[in-house]
C-alpha cells in the first residue's frame, strides 16, 4: 500500500478552505499512485477554535469527506468533529476510495483543558480495520503516548498504526523519538501526520513522519505544508516480528497488575 500523508496549517475554523485544500492533495496523492491519504489532527475544522468546533460539528463534514475520497478514487482518513449521543469527539474517519465508511476512531486520551473543554473521550483504546490487504490501526495524537495503545495494535494482528496528531511546542521531541520507539517496540509501520504553523494559542511542530517496523524512518517533514509518501508492506511486519520478538517473548501472565 502506498501512503500520503498530509501535514499542513490549514484555516482554522473555515471548513470550505480546508476542504478545498484536501480536494487538492488528494487530486495530487492520486495521481502519485498513493491508495490512501491521511490528514492531522482535526483537519476539517481546525483544533485549537475552542467551543466553535460544536458549531461546525453540526454540518454533515463526514459526507464531505465521503464524496472527496469517492471522486478521486482515494481512501481518505480525516480528522474532524462528530456529534453523537449528545456528546462531541474528536475523530478519525477512514472512508474507502468508494466513499464507504469503514472506519472511525474516536480520541480515547484526552489532552489537558484544551481537549476537556470541548471534547468527550472515546471508549476504544484503538480501531483496527482491514482494507485493501493490511490491516490498520486508528489513533489519535496524544493515544500514541500511551505504549499500551499501540501495543494493544500490534497484537490486534495491526500492519500500520496511523496517528492524526495536532502535536505542540514544547514537545517536539516526541514527533522526533518517540514515533520511531513506538514502531520498534511492537514492529509496525508508525504513520505520524502532524498539524504545523499557528492556531490559537498553539505553535505545532510539523515533523510529520512515517517509520517502518524496524524504526528506519521512511519519510520526514521539517516545517510547512507538504505531501509525504511511503510504502507499506504487510509481509515485512510479519518479518520484523520474528527477527526482533517482543510480541512473542512478552508475558502478558506477569503484567496484569500494570493495566490497573
Amino acid at each position: 500500500m502506498e501512503i500520503a500523508c498530509l501535514q499542513a496549517a490549514g484555516t482554522p475554523g473555515d471548513v470550505e478552505a480546508n476542504l478545498a485544500a484536501l480536494d487538492a492533495a488528494c487530486a495530487e496523492a492520486a495521481a502519485h499512485g498513493a491508495d490512501l491519504l491521511v490528514t492531522d489532527e482535526m483537519y476539517v475544522t481546525g483544533y485549537d477554535i475552542g467551543e466553535r468546533v460544536h458549531e461546525l460539528a453540526r454540518q454533515d463534514l463526514l459526507a464531505r469527506v465521503q464524496d472527496l475520497a469517492r471522486r478521486h478514487g482515494i481512501a481518505v482518513v480525516a480528522g474532524l468533529p462528530e456529534l453523537a449521543g449528545g456528546a462531541c469527539y474528536n475523530t478519525a474517519a477512514l472512508v474507502g476510495p468508494d466513499g464507504a465508511l469503514l472506519a472511525r476512531h474516536r480520541k480515547a486520551h484526552l489532552f489537558g483543558a484544551l481537549d476537556r473543554a470541548v471534547f468527550t473521550a472515546g471508549d476504544d483504546l484503538v480501531t483496527v480495520v482491514d482494507h485493501a490487504g493490511v490491516r490498520i490501526a486508528l489513533l489519535i495524537c496524544y493515544d500514541v503516548e500511551f505504549p499500551e495503545s499501540v501495543r494493544a495494535a500490534a497484537t490486534a494482528g495491526a500492519h500500520l498504526v496511523l496517528v492524526p496528531t495536532a502535536q505542540m511546542e514544547p514537545f517536539g521531541w516526541i514527533a522526533e523519538e518517540l514515533i520511531r520507539v513506538r514502531a520498534w517496540e511492537n514492529q509496525v509501520y508508525v504513520a505520524y501526520v502532524n498539524h504545523d504553523g499557528r492556531e490559537g494559542s498553539l505553535e505545532y511542530v510539523g515533523s510529520s513522519s512515517v517509520v517502518a517496523p524496524s524504526g528506519e524512518v521512511l519519510a520526514a517533514a521539517g516545517h510547512g505544508d507538504v505531501l509525504l509518501y511511503a510504502t507499506v508492506d504487510p509481509a515485512l511486519v510479519g518479518e520484523q516480528q520474528r527477527a526482533n520478538p517482543y510480541l512473542a517473548d512478552r508475558r502478558p501472565e506477569l503484567y496484569g497488575g500494570l493495566a490497573r
